[in-house]
């Protein structure tokens, strides 16, 4: 049995949101990330927005075929952020709505959703984090 001799690393490419509302959410999470379109389906459909430095995870936008009510996305995403106030803002308007969560006391965390409902965050991080 061989065993390898050198590791080999493993990392997350893209983040994948299947949605319904297809340019509306293209069109949010470009403009919410600034991330640029690496890659656009000529058919349409299917984007891959890059970060243009070059440091976060690619993000594509896939169209569902169908949509299915009341059934929200497993994934969401986690946006840092050292100016959580003005950020949520800015989010909400481009189009994020506020989604009335229950939060603990203390909470670094504020819930938006998208323009096809999924839910998505925007944590509070300390200047150091950056």
């Amino acid at each position: 049995m061989a065993t390898k001799s050198r590791f080999e690393r493993v990392a997350v490419g893209s983040i994948v949101i299947r949605c319904f509302e297809y340019d509306r959410m293209v069109a949010f999470w470009q403009a919410a990330l600034r991330y640029e379109i690496e890659h656009a389906d000529p058919t349409g459909g299917f984007v891959i927005l890059r970060d243009p430095d070059g440091r976060g995870p690619n993000l594509s936008v896939d169209q569902a075929p169908i949509q299915r009510s009341g059934k929200r996305s497993w994934l969401h995403l986690d946006l840092y952020t050292t100016n959580q106030e003005s950020e949520v803002e800015r989010l909400v308007s481009l189009g994020a709505g506020r989604y009335p969560w229950r939060y603990d006391s203390g909470s670094d965390y504020v819930v938006l959703e998208d323009s096809d409902g999924n839910l998505f965050c925007v944590v509070g991080v300390g200047e150091d984090y950056a």
